[in-house]
């Protein structure tokens, strides 16, 4: 180790950090400056990783769980050689640059991507639960890829976090679930300087945080100097080679704000009013007055650095190619994890459904997924404690353990945040495609986790079960009445509710083809009619259209009856007694029908016939956007009730009389 030039090195980051806060007035100063000689260790001998190839298969991830300290990262990536210029710290936070106020993983709104950035992170907590999701694909993937003679999967995973993640419940959840499954790949680094943004921390934590972290089966040490590059260094490394079935928590005593005396150590130092002691910082780190400033020789360090990480990813990429020579079918595997899918394809996976029978969306959705999961090899499943009720149990391929980290089942434990973020580490990892359980009452317990999948673009997909009123007996509690409603106010998610096995059938085929955002899946409890009037491939194309005609009126059009899910069934009887110009639309997922053409939508729901009606056991917020002002709904805008079932939706009207009442009426 080269400590004076990694001290420099440190320095001159924190003026990179300093400049770039104060150039926009805006930023956060207070973990880029505490943390600097920890960016110096990580991003010089600590991590293994090629910036010039980003995407290397086997690189060590790294990600700023605390994503308010951003020009910690856009600093580190600039120093070490990624494509991230001195301009793009000059551009912190401006419109369309690769350096915006907290690190965004991939193409947004047309802006570069990031190089080197791995995850989206702000929302304090996240990042935690991100990396142990990271750190559970690396294992499955290990176990699954690596053999005696090659070892083509070994990287770790590595996070920075500060106070406010270690407060938050998603990274107490993520870090409980780390420990108990042995993720002895994860090495968490909390950056604990004392400090929070109101006030200093004893203000609002008395814990034990190393106590906490060693219960939960994390190995812990304690550095009293955080600043201490040669003390972080052996850390660093004993965490890393230490395969002992522990994950790694650094505990590094660090001074909010170093470089800035006016401020640091105190809460004033978390955000930027720091910057305007900028020239006075610049002058006490030894930096010159112009700002920006590199010297040539922190330069030269980092550059020779880059090609001994070539020549490292060269040598594993040799190593790769050996693997793939003697396992044919695992690469052929591996190759495929990493290729898109079709949704047509998929459907072709699925048999039809016996016509006539009766069964409930998830139980039809265990034996889609299931054979969905024969032909998927990288397709994995989890639940929150709740296997037994949302069906998404895949048979004989074991449970992820630390006994057997090629398990394709997830034992998420009641801990439904967590499952969210680790979900989205998994996704961001790249290798495997996620899915997830629970009642769709408790998705917004995950809620802020689904909102960053949505944002982000990512590939995963939750399976909700328990969907309406239809609960029945564990009443409204249970009984979701507004949740697909503001599922659906989400951008980027799709929201599909299903109205039989075939279209479930279709709905876990477009969630798992789908490559460009989340699909929540939206399943019955109770049973519903097999909806054998409409031909199969019209409920299974409909799906992947969003919404299609479900029963074509037999005379002139007079009115259009709309549904989802369990009241298409309802739907289809009211169309019966209301004679034959009677359409009904099926709109299982609202999302994929506005992407389809204008010609499309005008066919499915012509702009001509206003006479429209709606039904579906929820709120009605939103159903005016298909039906209309002249229109009307039936829908359940208030709780529900504890009851059998069929009595609740019975009492709110949600039947195919009462529909042909209010149609009638339009």
């Amino acid at each position: 180790m080269n400590q004076p030039i990694l001290s420099q090195a440190a320095n001159e980051a924190r003026g990179l950090a300093i400049d770039a806060v104060h150039a926009c007035n805006s930023g956060h100063l207070g973990l880029p400056l505490g943390t600097a000689e920890i960016g110096a260790v990580l991003f010089s001998e600590a991590l293994s990783f090629d910036p010039t190839q980003p995407d290397w298969l086997n690189r060590d991830r790294f990600v700023l769980s605390a994503g308010h300290g951003s020009m910690f990262l856009y600093t580190w990536l600039h120093l070490s050689g990624y494509d991230v210029s001195l301009q793009d710290l000059k551009d912190f936070r401006k419109f369309g640059s690769k350096t915006p106020g907290h690190p965004e993983f991939g193409a947004m709104h047309g802006a570069e991507p990031t190089p080197g950035v791995e995850a989206t992170t702000g929302p304090l907590g996240q990042g935690v639960g991100n990396v142990v999701g990271m750190a559970v694909s690396a294992k499955m993937a290990a176990a699954r890829y690596n053999t005696a003679q090659h070892r083509i999967f070994d990287h770790h995973i590595v996070a920075l976090a500060g106070d406010g993640c270690l407060q938050e419940g998603v990274a107490a959840e993520a870090s409980a679930f780390a420990g108990h499954n042995g993720l002895d790949n994860l090495i968490l680094i909390y950056d604990a300087n004392d400090v929070t943004l109101d006030a200093m921390a004893d203000a609002t934590q008395s814990e034990d945080t190393a106590a906490r972290y060693r219960a939960y089966g994390f190995d812990v040490v304690t550095l009293a100097d955080g600043h201490d590059t040669v003390a972080f260094a052996k850390a660093f490394a004993e965490a890393r080679d230490n395969d002992n079935g522990k994950p790694k928590l650094i505990i590094a005593k660090t001074l909010i704000g170093k470089g800035i005396e006016a401020v640091a150590g105190t809460a004033k130092a978390h955000g930027e009013g720091g910057a305007k002691f900028a020239a006075e910082a610049r002058a006490g780190l030894g930096l010159p007055e112009s700002p920006f400033y590199v010297s040539d020789e922190v330069r030269e360090y980092f550059a020779a650095l880059v090609q001994c990480r070539v020549d490292k990813r060269v040598e594993w990429q040799k190593l790769f190619a050996e693997w793939q020579a003697a396992n044919p079918q695992l690469a052929a595997e591996l190759d495929s994890g990493l290729a898109p899918l079709d949704a047509g394809a998929l459907s072709e996976m699925v048999p039809a459904f016996e016509s006539g029978k009766a069964m409930a969306t998830r139980a039809a959705g265990e034996k889609i997924i299931n054979g969905l999961a024969q032909g998927v090899a990288n397709l994995i499943s989890g639940s929150a404690d709740l296997h037994g009720s949302t069906k998404n149990y895949l048979k004989d391929m074991g449970d992820f353990s630390r006994e057997n980290h090629a398990g394709r089942n997830i034992l998420f434990g009641i801990r439904e945040h967590a499952m969210g973020a680790i979900m989205n580490g998994i996704a961001y990892h790249g290798l495997f495609r996620a899915s997830g359980a629970t009642f769709l009452t408790f998705s917004d317990y995950m809620r802020p986790s689904v909102r960053l999948a949505a944002l982000v673009g990512l590939p995963v997909f939750y399976i909700w079960t328990h969907d309406s009123v239809g609960v029945g007996e564990d009443g409204p509690t249970h009984q979701p009445v507004e949740t697909v409603s503001a599922l659906r106010a989400i951008p980027n998610l799709d929201v599909i509710r299903p109205a039989d096995a075939e279209e479930t059938a279709a709905a876990f085929c477009a969630a798992l083809a789908r490559k460009d955002g989340p699909t929540a899946l939206i399943l019955t409890r109770q049973n519903v009619p097999a909806l054998d009037s409409i031909a199969q491939s019209d409920r299974r194309e409909g799906v992947f259209k969003g919404g299609y005609i479900a029963k074509r009126e037999s005379a002139g059009l007079e009115r259009i009856l709309i549904a989802t899910g369990s009241e298409l069934q309802h739907a289809l009887k009211a169309a019966e007694q209301l004679g034959a110009g009677t359409r009904v639309v099926s709109l299982p997922c609202w999302e994929r029908f506005e992407r389809q053409s204008s010609e499309y939508r005008e066919s499915v729901l012509p702009a001509a016939c206003i006479r429209r009606v709606a039904i579906e056991a929820g709120v009605s917020h939103g159903w005016h956007r298909y039906v209309g002002l002249a229109g009307k709904t039936v829908c359940i805008d208030s709780f529900g009730l504890s009851a059998p079932g069929d009595q609740v939706m019975k009492h709110f009207g949600i039947d195919a009389d009462n529909l042909a009442k209010v149609a009638a009426s339009v």
